[in-house]
């Protein structure tokens, strides 16, 4: 394996100068160069600040700061590479510039340097097609910011020599990072995993179910996640996500899983990028999240009568023991009285195909979504069809909020909002998995690591109950003929088998 001493990076923007962080603090010599000489040194002072406050706090010895600072060293020409074992561009996100600066190091590096390519989306093959020696490119797609985000994935071209990709699977694991093999493909794994999400929470606003605050707040509080795709968005900033999102449904030939939304594009137009220019799909003031106050809770109707249909029995015993729990005598009988308020419990059904297919009063008719456990304290997510009155949905309201858990209400949905979210983020997993995109482990290592969820997307699977996600896409599907919730072979497979999401069993040969 090749020992990678003196590391390259050719751009000196926030990527570069992460990557010139970790490489520096881990004993390597760094050898920073930008078309813009100014970026260079701008960049080397970014540095000093950095690790002179480091210091400051004991995080790293004074010593430490010092020399790594002095491993950085500003470079005017690119000839200066020259002495790399290693150069690794993190410049501007178009494969024509990549592949011409890479045509230009061959010229410059040793035969037996390592080019490697920051992209986030462009293939790997195709740059390392402008080389002599194609052999010698791998992909090494950090995360910003660098330092703090502790997972690097290596990318292997078709052309990529296994030597390559090891040394700089070595090199990530030097620097304190954990690195996941992936192979060439759109997104690699964690922005062809992080679809799921963004994805889907568009269509979800998109088909005015919930506002944006609505939905993060029901990824975060019932579902578990740290943040909802639109607090996402807005982090990662519009200019960098919604051209990756076109992109890569672009080159999956118009995968209907991977379809972007005309929110973003008429957002990108309009410059609400998010945070860092202070507006998104949330106002930041002083950089503060301002964010809508929940509804008002309506009164608690006397007497209310309560029956709870029997059609889906995991969703019916959790609903009964909440409503116990919350003092509600349930109606005991075969048929809802004419004066009693509704509840199903459907896994991936709208509240409409339910009312159709069991001939209920639509007007009295709530879903309530159990699919994530009914834990006090954990937000709960009323549905309502177009049918639903005012009345019987407020008194469900005030029912299910009467223990002081925060209560949403939506409009109907195939699947609800976390259902359907969890569902599909799962299932882009499981068919990542499928194509040997990556191995299992290495996907649900980038993916909690890459994109902080809870766990990885196929231990999820495994979680929650790998037949009932099945059983929210099938169900979903049949409610909108959209092939986005076609479920993967992958997933399909290993419910009718009884196996984990992470077995990665295979009859051909290797």
């Amino acid at each position: 394996m090749k020992s990678i001493r003196t590391i390259g990076i050719v751009g000196a923007g926030a990527m570069g100068r992460g990557i010139a962080q970790i490489a520096a603090q881990a004993g390597h010599t760094v050898l920073l160069f930008d078309l813009n000489a100014e970026a260079v040194a701008a960049a080397r002072e970014n540095l000093r600040e950095i690790w002179n406050k480091l210091s400051a706090k004991g995080k790293i010895a004074p010593d430490v700061a010092l020399a790594s600072l002095e491993r950085v060293r500003a470079c005017t020409d690119l000839q200066a590479l020259s002495q790399a074992d290693l150069v690794i561009e993190a410049v501007v996100e178009r494969l024509d510039v990549k592949r011409e600066l890479f045509e230009k190091l061959e010229s410059i590096v040793s035969e037996d340097c390592l080019l490697a390519s920051n992209t986030s989306s462009l293939s790997i093959t195709s740059i390392a097609a402008a080389c002599v020696r194609p052999q010698r490119v791998v992909g090494y797609h950090f995360f910003n910011p660098v330092p703090l985000m502790k997972v690097v994935e290596v990318i292997d071209g078709l052309r990529t020599e296994r030597e390559a990709g090891d040394a700089l699977m070595a090199l990530a694991r030097d620097m304190g990072h954990t690195p996941v093999r992936a192979k060439d493909m759109p997104g690699f794994v964690v922005n062809h995993a992080g679809r799921g999400m963004n994805i889907e929470g568009l269509r979800l606003a998109q088909e005015s179910v919930a506002p944006f605050y609505q939905i993060d707040a029901i990824m975060r509080d019932q579902a578990g996640f740290r943040m909802g795709p639109f607090e996402l968005l807005d982090l990662t900033a519009l200019d960098v996500s919604h051209p990756v999102m076109e992109s890569i449904y672009r080159q999956f030939y118009d995968e209907p899983r991977f379809r972007p939304s005309p929110i973003t594009a008429v957002r990108y137009a309009g410059k609400m990028l998010g945070r860092k220019v202070g507006e998104g799909f949330y106002r930041y003031a002083d950089g503060h999240k301002q964010v809508p106050d929940e509804p008002a809770v309506p009164p608690l109707p006397a007497g209310l009568k309560v029956w709870l249909a029997p059609y889906h029995p995991v969703g019916h015993k959790r609903a009964a023991a909440l409503l116990k729990a919350l003092n509600v005598d349930l109606v005991a009988s075969n048929e809802a009285p004419d004066d009693a308020l509704i509840m199903v419990t459907p896994f991936g059904e709208d509240t409409a195909t339910v009312v159709g297919a069991y001939q209920l009063d639509g007007r009295r008719t709530v879903a309530l979504d159990t699919f994530f456990g009914l834990a006090p304290g954990k937000r709960r997510v009323l549905m309502c069809s177009p049918a639903t009155e005012p009345r019987w949905r407020d008194a469900a309201h005030a029912l299910f909020a009467s223990d002081g858990t925060a209560v949403s209400v939506i409009d109907d949905s195939a699947g609800f909002v976390g259902q359907r979210m969890v569902a599909t983020i799962i299932n882009v997993a499981a068919d990542i998995a499928q194509q040997s995109i990556a191995t299992p482990h290495d996907i649900d290592l980038a993916v909690s690591l890459g994109l902080g969820y809870p766990k990885g997307p196929l231990s999820m699977g495994d979680g929650l109950g790998a037949a009932h996600i099945l059983d929210i896409l099938r169900a979903m599907y049949r409610v909108t003929g959209d092939d986005r919730y076609r479920a993967s072979l992958w997933l399909q497979r290993r419910v009718q088998l009884g196996m984990s999401l992470l077995a990665n069993a295979s009859c051909s040969a290797s």
